[in-house]
């Protein structure tokens, strides 16, 4: 079989430990989305000073896509 067209993802437990890399803290929501045609891990996690963060990782390449405070 031809696999030219197939595209390499990462895995949620390689995205999630990308995120923690950014974000220390307690993993408490982890979902896979698409935005802007993009498939997109959006875990959301809870850092050690109580403040919540929803981390964005592109799920075929691993790179940071944004991460916003503030969320519950």
């Amino acid at each position: 079989m031809n696999n030219y067209w197939r595209i390499k993802q990462i895995s949620g437990a390689e995205a999630i430990q990308i995120a923690l890399g950014y974000v220390p803290g307690e993993v408490v929501r982890f979902e896979i989305d698409t935005e802007h045609g993009i498939l997109v891990y959006e875990i959301t996690i809870r850092a050690y000073n109580g403040m919540y963060y929803e981390v964005k990782i592109d799920a075929n390449t691993g790179v940071l896509i944004e991460i916003e405070k503030g969320f519950d």
